[in-house]
């Protein structure tokens, strides 16, 4: 199921939006500002946001700007009751794809999110793909030039993880927290050894996994 990130601090609004994306299948998490969505895309894999531009602490504009510095290829809609030039141009510099104004036709935005999906080839079998690489997270299958290359489900989620999120530096303690649970008695050296297992097994003809000195690790997109 697509997960999709309601950023709204209008608590009533945000019901609405999260009540109608539910009935049409779906998974919807909350924040109340930016502050707190940017906490969200520290532990959960968002494929769609949708953000408010005025709210507090951190506002829409700026939310979008630090989403498209570690994730270029979330899609971003923009909701909002200033209908200007001017609000428009900020909206698209910052990094969004689309922008509606309030009050909403709900039916018309859900046109949009679902261009704005099949624009960013995410489906609900909720598959990465590039040119020759193919995973599934439903499926936790991973395809390298049409042949499955076989995983374990903690290598296929340290490499959908990382994969989600292009650019984006993740320390190790945030990839134990994530795949192998705060609870997990296994050693930060876990992820090393899974990376090394991964560069081992996967021809990178799509990307590559880079080790950041003294931080951690990213993917990068060829």
């Amino acid at each position: 199921m697509i997960n999709i990130l309601v950023v709204e601090d209008d608590h009533h609004i945000r019901l609405l939006l999260t009540k109608f994306l539910i009935n049409n299948n779906f998974h919807v998490i909350e924040a109340k500002n930016g502050k707190e969505a940017l906490t969200v895309f520290e532990h959960e894999h968002i494929d769609l946001m949708i953000t408010d531009i005025l709210m507090p602490i951190v506002d829409g504009h700026r939310l979008s700007h630090r989403v498209r510095q570690f994730n270029k290829t979330i899609p971003i809609l923009m909701l909002t009751a200033l209908d200007t030039y001017d609000e428009k141009e900020k909206g698209f510099t910052s990094g969004i794809d689309d922008y509606m104004t309030k009050p909403v036709d709900f039916n018309e935005m859900l046109l949009r999110i679902k261009a704005l999906l099949r624009r960013y080839n995410i489906t609900k079998e909720k598959e990465i793909r590039f040119d020759h690489s193919v995973l599934n997270e439903d499926k936790q299958s991973c395809m390298i030039n049409g042949k499955s290359i076989e995983l374990t489900p903690k290598a296929f989620q340290l490499l959908y993880k990382l994969l989600s999120y292009p650019n984006k530096i993740f320390t190790r303690e945030q990839l134990m927290n994530d795949i192998w649970g705060y609870d997990s008695h296994s050693y930060e050296r876990t992820v090393d050894t899974h990376i090394k297992k991964l560069r081992e097994q996967i021809p990178m003809i799509d990307f590559e996994i880079i080790t950041v000195r003294g931080l951690g690790y990213k993917a990068v997109i060829k």
